[in-house]
C-alpha cells in the first residue's frame, strides 16, 4: 500500500455551512485539510464559500454516507457516480465511505422513489463480521472501486451491536478487508473507542492491530459519558480525553507527518467551538509520547 496521498496535510475540520467562513480563515491561516459530507453538496453547484477554500489551498475530501457497501444488495451505480463527480469537481485524491449498511431491499425497476419493500435505516449499521459478510462487502467495494476514479478509504464505524453472528473482531476484519480489495482505512478513533465501551475490548490493543499501513486519514469527534457509565457517540459535544489519548496513540504510530487528522462536529456547530476544538486536536497531535 503507498503512502497515504493525504500524508503531512495536518489537521482539519469537516466543513458544515455554519462555518464556512471559519474555516475559509482557518484556510488562510494555514489549514490545508476538510471533509465534506458528499450527500450535502452537488458536483455542479458546490457552495462558494467551499470553492473559494479549495482554490486558497484546501484539500476537501468527499465523504459519503449512503453507499451502504456491507449491505447484501449491490451499491447503487447512480450513487457512486456522484461521489466521484464530487471528487473530480473538487479535485479530491480520494473519497470515503463507511463499513456499514443503510438499507434492505432496492427501489421497484424503473422508479426514482423509495419502493414499499424498501427499508432504510437512518443511520449506519454494522454488518456481523464474519467470512459470509467480509465476502459480500468485498464484492461491493471492488464494484466501486471500478466506477471511482480516485481511490477509496472506508471508516469503522461505532458499534453498539454485537451480532451473534460474528466469528472476528474489528481489527481482524478490516485487515481482511484491505487485503482483500487494497482500499484505505479511514480510521475513526472516536468510533473505536465506542465501540468498546458499548461491546468490550481495550481500544488501545485493537487499534494496535488495526491496518495501520493503510490508513489515509484519522478522524476524531466529541461525546460523554452519562451517569451510569454509558458512553455516547453525539459528534455534538467536546471530545474526552480518553478519545484524545486514542488521537495521541495513532500519532505515536503513524507519525506527525503521516495521515492527517479530521475534527467531526455535527451538530452544535460555530466558529468558536470549532477553534477551540481543532486547538485541543492540535496539542493532542503534538503531545509527545508519556513511556512508562
Amino acid at each position: 500500500m503507498p503512502r497515504s496521498p493525504l500524508a503531512g496535510l495536518g489537521v482539519g475540520a469537516g466543513w458544515r455551512p455554519g462555518i464556512a467562513e471559519e474555516l475559509l480563515e482557518q484556510t488562510r491561516g494555514g489549514m490545508r485539510f476538510a471533509e465534506v459530507v458528499a450527500e450535502n453538496v452537488s458536483p455542479g453547484g458546490l457552495p462558494a464559500a467551499l470553492t473559494e477554500a479549495i482554490r486558497s489551498g484546501l484539500t476537501v475530501v468527499p465523504h459519503g454516507v449512503t453507499l451502504g457497501l456491507a449491505g447484501g444488495a449491490a451499491p447503487d451505480a447512480d450513487r457512486i457516480d456522484r461521489l466521484g463527480a464530487l471528487a473530480t469537481a473538487m479535485g479530491a485524491p480520494l473519497v470515503s465511505e463507511h463499513v456499514a449498511f443503510v438499507r434492505a431491499g432496492r427501489p421497484a425497476a424503473g422508479t426514482d422513489a423509495l419502493h414499499d419493500d424498501v427499508l432504510e435505516a437512518g443511520h449506519l449499521v454494522s454488518a456481523a463480521r464474519n467470512p459470509d459478510s467480509l465476502a459480500v462487502l468485498v464484492d461491493n467495494v471492488r464494484t466501486t472501486q471500478a466506477r471511482l476514479p480516485v481511490p477509496l478509504a472506508l471508516e469503522n464505524i461505532a458499534t453498539t451491536l454485537a451480532w451473534p453472528e460474528s466469528s472476528m473482531d474489528e481489527p481482524e476484519f478490516l485487515t481482511a478487508l484491505t487485503q482483500a480489495t487494497g482500499c484505505y482505512v479511514l480510521l475513526d478513533v472516536a468510533n473505536l473507542h465506542a465501540t468498546c465501551s458499548a461491546l468490550g475490548g481495550d481500544p488501545r490493543e485493537q487499534l494496535d492491530r488495526m491496518p495501520l499501513d493503510h490508513v489515509a486519514y484519522v478522524h476524531v469527534a466529541g461525546g460523554f459519558t452519562d451517569p451510569s457509565g454509558v458512553y455516547w457517540d453525539t459528534h455534538a459535544h467536546d471530545m474526552t480525553e480518553d478519545v484524545l489519548d486514542l488521537l495521541t496513540h495513532v500519532v505515536d504510530l503513524l507519525g506527525r507527518d503521516g495521515p492527517p487528522v479530521l475534527l467531526e462536529r455535527d451538530t452544535d456547530v460555530d466558529a468558536e467551538i470549532v477553534r477551540s476544538e481543532l486547538a485541543r486536536v492540535r496539542r493532542a497531535v503534538q503531545r509527545p509520547r508519556v513511556t512508562s
